[in-house]
C-alpha cells in the first residue's frame, strides 16, 4: 500500500514519513514481508469478474501499467488517501514490497542494508546494480564527511565505492574531499543543498532515474504521456496556429482554416509606385516598406491590430530596395538600390546617418546582434562592416555578395549570410574565418533566416522554394511549390506560432501559405491586382501577415472571424474593407 493514513491497522504497514517522501513520485509505505525472490516482485490483481489483462479499444494498454501509472500521478498531485485506494482495491502495489523497503531505507540513511536490498530487487544488468551502489555510497561517504567522520568516509572510499571500479575520475574528486575538505560541498552540493533529509530524497530520484522503469515508475510518467499526446496532436494539425494553453485534454486537437490569416483586414495606399519590400519590427509594434517610389514608410500597428502611418523616409535617389530594423527597433535602416544606406530614428522619423562609398553602390543591408555595428553588401562583390558613426570596421572583399543580394548575420553574430554566386549563398564565420557554401542547381533569387537561425528559406528561379538545415551539417529538408516566378524578385519569409508555417508572393498576384513541416500548400489568397512581391508574418501576433505588391498597395491579413468596424474607409493612407478584394 502506498500514502495510508493513521486510521489504517499499523500491522498492514511499516512507519514511513511523509515529510520524507515529498518530491517523491509516490508516498509509499510497505506490505507484507520482505522476500528475497525476484520472482515476487510485482503482486498479481486479485481475480475479480471483467478484469482483463489489456484496457483500451485497442488493446495495447496492459492493464497493470496502465494502474501503476495512475497511482503513481496520484501521489505526485499529492492524492496519498487516493493512491493507496486505488492500489489496494486494484490488487496492484506501485512498488513491490522489495522495492518499498529499499526506498525507506535510502530515506533513513541505512546505506549497506540499501545496497544489500538492491541486490535482491532482482536487477538483470550487473552495471546499473553497480552504477546505483555507486550512489548510495557515494551518498553515505559524504554524510560521513559532513559528520566530520573522515577516517569512516575514507574507509568507505577505500573499501566499498573503488572496488566498483566505475566512474574512476569521479573517485578523484572523492578523494580530494578528504585532501581538502572546503571542496566537499561543491563536489557534492552543486546547489548548495546540505539538507539531509532533502538531500536523501535528492538521492531517490537519481536511482529512479537508473533503475529499470518496472521497478520504480520514472518521475510524472503519466504527466509525460499526456504531453506527449497533446504535442502529437499539434504537430499533426497543419493549421495549428494558436497557443498551446488553449489545447485540451476533454477533446482531440484540431485547428480550422480559420485559425490562418486569409482575410484581407486593411489595405494600406501610402505608396505611389510598386512596394518591393516590407518587414514587422521584432515586437511587431510596426511594419516597415519601401518602394520604387524611393521612399520607405515606417507603419504603426495599434493594440487591436489596426495599422496606420506613421513616418514616411524620404531622401533616397533611387529605389528603396530593402529595410532593416535595429535589435531594439528603435532604429530603421534603409538601402537605396546600388546607392546609399540610411539609418533613421523610428520615433521621430530623423535620418540619423548616411553610409555611403564613393563610386560603390550599396545594395543591402543589416543589424549587428548588438545594435552596435552595422554591415552592408556592396555591387563590387564585398561586404563591409560599420560603427554607426559610419566608420569602416572591416571588409571582405571578392566573390561575397551579389549585384542584387539579401543579407543576414546570426544571432550570435558570427556567422554572415550572403549570395556569393547565382546559384551559390555563402555562409562566412567571421570568427573562424571558415565557409560554407549552400549550393542550388537554379538560380537563388532571395532568402530569408528563420528565428532560431536553424533554417535558411531560399528561392528559387524555377518555381520552387527549399528549405535548408543549417545548424551542422547542411541539409535540404524541405520543398515548397504553388507558387508563380518568371521575371521578378519574390520573396518568402518563416511566420505563424513557432514560425510553423512558409508564405511567399507570387506572380499571379496571390500570397501563398505552406504547412512547414509537411509541405502542404494550404492557402493561395488572392486580392491584390499585381505581382506580389514580398510578405512578412508578424512575429508576435500569429494571426497576422502583411504582403507588398506590384499595385502599389500593401495587404494586411487577419482572421476570417474578425470583423472591422470601418468599412470601405479612407484614412491616413489606409483602406478597411471586410472581404477578399
Amino acid at each position: 500500500m502506498g500514502g495510508v493514513e493513521d486510521e489504517e491497522p499499523a500491522t498492514k504497514r511499516m512507519k514511513v514519513s511523509s515529510e520524507e517522501l515529498k518530491g517523491l513520485s509516490n508516498g509509499s509505505s510497505f506490505i507484507g514481508p520482505v522476500s528475497g525472490s525476484s520472482s515476487n516482485l510485482m503482486a498479481r490483481p486479485l481475480a475479480s469478474e471483467g478484469d482483463k489483462e489489456v484496457v483500451g479499444s485497442k488493446g495495447v494498454i496492459k492493464r497493470e501499467e496502465f494502474v501503476r501509472i495512475i497511482a503513481n500521478a496520484l501521489y505526485t498531485l499529492g492524492y496519498k488517501k487516493s493512491g493507496a485506494h486505488l492500489e489496494e482495491e486494484s490488487g496492484i502495489p506501485l512498488h513491490s514490497s522489495v522495492v518499498n523497503l529499499f526506498m525507506q531505507q535510502i530515506l533513513d540513511g541505512n546505506w549497506d542494508e540499501s545496497v544489500s536490498t538492491l541486490r535482491n530487487i532482482g536487477l538483470l544488468d550487473e552495471s546499473v546494480v553497480k552504477s546505483a551502489s555507486f550512489l548510495i555510497l557515494e551518498h553515505k561517504f559524504f554524510e560521513l564527511l559532513d559528520a566530520e567522520k573522515v577516517m569512516d568516509a575514507l574507509n568507505t572510499l577505500r573499501t566499498e565505492i573503488a572496488p566498483l571500479c566505475i566512474n574512476k575520475s569521479r573517485v578523484r574528486e572523492l578523494s580530494s574531499c578528504i585532501v581538502s575538505p572546503s571542496k566537499c560541498i561543491q563536489v557534492a552540493f552543486p546547489g548548495k543543498d546540505t539538507v539531509r533529509s532533502k538531500s536523501r530524497s535528492k538521492l531517490l530520484v537519481e536511482l529512479q532515474k537508473l533503475l529499470p522503469p518496472t521497478v520504480m515508475i520514472p518521475e510524472s510518467r503519466l504527466e509525460h504521456l499526456v504531453e506527449q499526446a497533446l504535442l502529437l496532436q499539434r504537430d499533426a494539425c497543419i493549421f495549428h496556429n494558436s497557443l498551446d494553453k488553449e489545447m485540451s485534454l476533454y477533446t482531440d486537437h484540431l485547428c480550422g482554416r480559420d485559425q490562418i490569416p486569409s482575410r484581407t483586414s486593411q489595405i494600406l495606399q501610402g505608396h505611389g509606385d510598386e512596394v518591393w519590400f516590407l518587414q514587422f519590427s521584432h515586437n511587431g509594434n510596426f511594419l516597415a516598406s519601401s518602394s520604387n517610389d524611393r521612399s520607405a514608410i515606417i507603419w504603426e500597428v495599434d493594440v487591436n491590430g489596426g495599422v496606420s502611418l506613421k513616418h514616411r523616409l524620404c531622401g533616397h535617389l533611387k529605389p528603396v530596395c530593402s529595410a532593416s530594423w535595429s535589435p531594439d527597433d528603435h532604429e530603421l535602416l534603409t538601402c537605396g538600390l546600388e546607392e546609399v544606406v540610411r539609418r533613421w530614428d523610428v520615433s521621430s522619423g530623423e535620418c540619423l546617418h548616411v553610409y555611403e562609398k564613393a563610386g560603390i553602390g550599396l545594395v543591402s543591408c543589416g543589424w549587428f546582434p548588438d545594435g552596435k555595428w552595422v554591415f552592408s553588401g556592396f555591387n563590387d562583390k564585398s561586404i563591409c562592416m560599420w560603427q554607426l558613426d559610419g566608420r569602416e570596421l572591416e571588409c571582405w572583399k571578392g566573390q561575397r555578395t551579389l549585384r542584387i543580394s539579401d543579407l543576414e548575420i546570426t544571432n550570435d553574430g558570427k556567422q554572415i549570410i550572403s549570395m556569393c554566386r547565382e546559384t551559390a549563398i555563402l555562409l562566412l564565420d567571421r570568427e573562424a574565418n571558415t565557409e560554407r557554401l549552400i549550393e542550388e542547381d537554379q538560380t537563388i533569387t532571395s532568402f530569408s533566416l528563420s528565428r532560431d537561425n536553424r533554417f535558411l528559406l531560399v528561392n528559387l528561379l524555377d518555381q520552387e522554394i527549399h528549405l535548408w538545415d543549417i545548424n551542422g551539417d547542411l541539409k535540404l529538408v524541405a520543398k515548397y511549390k504553388g507558387h508563380k516566378r518568371t521575371r521578378f524578385v519574390i520573396r518568402s519569409c518563416f511566420g505563424g506560432l513557432s514560425q510553423a508555417f512558409i508564405a511567399s508572393g507570387s506572380e499571379d498576384s496571390q500570397v501563398y501559405i505552406w504547412h512547414r513541416e509537411s509541405g502542404e500548400l494550404i492557402e493561395a489568397l488572392p486580392g491584390h491586382s499585381g505581382a506580389v512581391n514580398c510578405v512578412s508574418w508578424n512575429p508576435v501576433n500569429p494571426h497576422m501577415l502583411a504582403s507588398a505588391s506590384d499595385d502599389h498597395t500593401i495587404r494586411i491579413w487577419g482572421l476570417n472571424e474578425l470583423t472591422m468596424k470601418r468599412k470601405d474607409t479612407h484614412s491616413n493612407g489606409i483602406h478597411h474593407c471586410n472581404g477578399g478584394n
